[in-house]
């Protein structure tokens, strides 16, 4: 997987992958003029919307539902080092579940590719270049 994040002007960005493009923006607040998610709502987006992928897949493969999963993620801003904690995922079934078929879910949507990544610490590396240096080549 991989994706591309252009600087689009001020602190607005362009985030594309495949042939799909989102705005990274930033409130008024805080410089931007509020286009889009910021990178944290973007997070917490791929958070729940991978969650919403797994009950619903749980729901449509036992034929209980196909349509009227939603899903809701909070987390708490944390210091020390700034970070994102404490989340919680709300996930409201749009069908009545037996405590066999609750359990189910609840195990099928902690197999969230997602979620699996923020429970395991992923090794993250950043590499620098400029564009002047690859100009010079």
């Amino acid at each position: 997987m991989q994706i591309q994040v252009t600087h689009l002007d001020g602190v607005r960005f362009a985030i594309s992958t495949r042939n799909h493009t989102v705005i990274s923006d930033q409130p008024e607040d805080n410089g931007g003029h509020d286009t889009g998610m910021t990178p944290p709502e973007l997070l917490l987006a791929s958070l729940g919307s991978c969650a919403a992928f797994y009950a619903f897949q749980y729901l449509k493969t036992r034929k209980l539902a196909d349509t009227g999963v939603e899903v809701s993620v909070t987390a708490e801003k944390l210091k020390q080092p700034a970070r994102m904690g404490n989340f919680q995922i709300d996930v409201a079934c749009p069908v009545s579940l037996t405590e066999e078929q609750t359990q189910g879910m609840l195990r099928s949507v902690h197999q969230c590719l997602v979620h699996n990544t923020l429970l395991s610490q992923p090794e993250i590396s950043i590499h620098l270049t400029t564009k002047a240096a690859m100009l010079v080549q």
